[in-house]
């Protein structure tokens, strides 16, 4: 992830959570007041977010130490201890909640994607994201379907020509549309077509795209028509396929498997933080032993 956007996201994060200041932290403890606490997972999956937490407590509270056990990708269970901050009880307050959202839905996300990975298992089929991302978190989106050892589609409008429906009714056709595209952007940028029918296939193919999604077809449809791709261009499914049936587009013989509910429809993995007391650190270096 790219560092200074980073920064300059959690620091809206946190002016939008902090605002003035906590009043209950605050109220409770002064500035030169430490303490402590574990991140621990609750539930099984894949972790994401060692920049997160590397960053976020550090950022409220520039003395804070974090000492982080796992790695990005990394399978975890129910107790694994994720990684241990000290600092200010201040800031280990303030920073906690947002730092908390962020890994658990970039853990979601990962641990949703190892699991659509899986089902590809065997055939040629890639796993990758889409646009529909979470206004503000695509960088961290993307980041997570990658350490869940998925592919990233497109980042946004600015790095891909894909014509969708209405850029090919706006332009007057699948033709029209491919050729204006490739004058305006060269021929150094692979341009994606959506289509629907075989006839949209025939046409995109004849113009010379570059890629040929299909979208929301069956399994059954995409198997029939991919033998009238020619060989070097990119297929990809795509519209509407749900998390547990992947394999069968994976195994119709597809490149690509597009899933925007890798990110619009994930259930984030269950974190909490502890503050560490003598009970506490006894379970947390049992964990670390029992992960060693």
């Amino acid at each position: 992830m790219n560092e200074i956007q980073l920064e300059s996201m959690l620091k809206q994060f946190f002016i939008e959570d902090i605002g003035d200041g906590d009043l209950s932290g605050e109220a409770l403890f002064s500035r030169g007041d430490r303490g402590s606490f574990t991140l621990v997972a609750k539930e099984a999956g894949i972790f994401c977010g060692e920049q997160i937490l590397q960053r976020g407590f550090t950022l409220i509270d520039p003395s804070a130490v974090v000492n982080i056990a796992v790695n990005d990708g990394e399978m975890i269970v129910p107790g694994t201890v994720l990684a241990e901050v000290a600092g200010t009880m201040q800031g280990l307050l303030k920073a906690e909640r947002v730092v908390l959202n962020l890994i658990q839905r970039m853990s979601g996300i990962a641990t949703a994607t190892a699991a659509a990975v899986k089902q590809t298992a065997g055939t040629r089929a890639k796993i990758c994201d889409t646009r529909k991302t979470t206004p503000g978190l695509r960088m961290l989106e993307k980041y997570a379907v990658k350490a869940g050892g998925g592919y990233n589609h497109r980042r946004g409008l600015y790095d891909a020509v894909m014509l969708k429906d209405n850029h090919i009714a706006f332009a007057g056709g699948i033709k029209q549309a491919i050729e204006k595209a490739r004058a305006t952007v060269g021929h150094t940028v692979k341009i994606e077509v959506e289509i629907e029918t075989k006839q949209q296939l025939a046409e995109a193919v004849e113009a010379g795209a570059d890629i040929i999604m299909f979208d929301n077809r069956t399994p059954q449809e995409i198997q029939e028509w991919l033998p009238l791709v020619p060989e070097g261009v990119a297929t990809e499914a795509s519209g509407g396929i749900p998390l547990d049936g992947i394999r069968p587009f994976a195994e119709s013989g597809v490149d690509w498997i597009s899933l925007g509910a890798l990110t619009h429809s994930i259930r984030a993995l269950d974190i909490s933080a502890k503050v560490i007391t003598d009970s506490v650190k006894e379970e947390a270096d049992h964990v670390y032993l029992g992960n060693a």
